[in-house]
């Protein structure tokens, strides 16, 4: 008999994280959790505790929306974690406070220790609590410099860059009533 695929949503929401699933085969990944970031470390925990492997840490710059936090920087820092003997992987996202500073997870899984150095030099987002947080692509003597910050006028919101799903087409002639829409 084959073994069935666990469903890991109990184990995050149980956990107290903001957690809603995704349709893999539209996003990537199972689920989708939103993080304060006095969570990230928690969350961390719960996803090696679970067996899931890091595969990645990366940043992303967007316009901070009105009606959200003051505090945010418009930085977004994203997880993803996967697992080895199933297909299920999981997205977390922490918006960056304006301190620049989220806590590191490379204590917890030692392959953060260059993403977050990566993420530090691309976005200048300080992960604190990094044993090494010195610049890992980027020179010494420039440590301002994050080349994938954007300019104010540039920047997006985060609803702007997020997936939305397609509105379905309807044929020339048909009308919603018809296609059952």
């Amino acid at each position: 008999m084959a073994k069935q695929n666990k469903d890991y949503n109990k184990d995050f929401l149980h956990q107290g994280f903001d957690a809603a699933e995704t349709d893999y085969d539209q996003r990537g990944y199972h689920l989708d959790v939103v993080l304060d970031v006095n969570q990230v470390r928690k969350f961390a925990q719960t996803a090696y505790d679970l067996g899931f492997y890091i595969v990645f840490v990366a940043g992303l710059h967007v316009r901070p929306d009105e009606g959200h936090d003051k505090e945010c920087s418009g930085l977004e820092v994203v997880y993803q974690f996967a697992r080895y003997d199933q297909l299920y992987r999981i997205k977390g996202r922490v918006s960056v406070p304006n301190t620049l500073e989220i806590p590191s997870i490379s204590d917890i899984y030692q392959g953060a220790d260059w993403h977050e150095r990566e993420t530090r030099d691309f976005y200048g987002v300080v992960f604190d609590g990094h044993p090494n947080m010195k610049p890992l692509l980027l020179s010494e003597e420039d440590p301002d410099f994050h080349p994938l910050l954007k300019e104010e006028k540039k920047l997006k919101s985060l609803d702007e860059v997020s997936w939305q799903p397609e509105a379905p087409e309807v044929a020339k002639g048909e009308t919603e009533a018809e296609t059952g829409q």
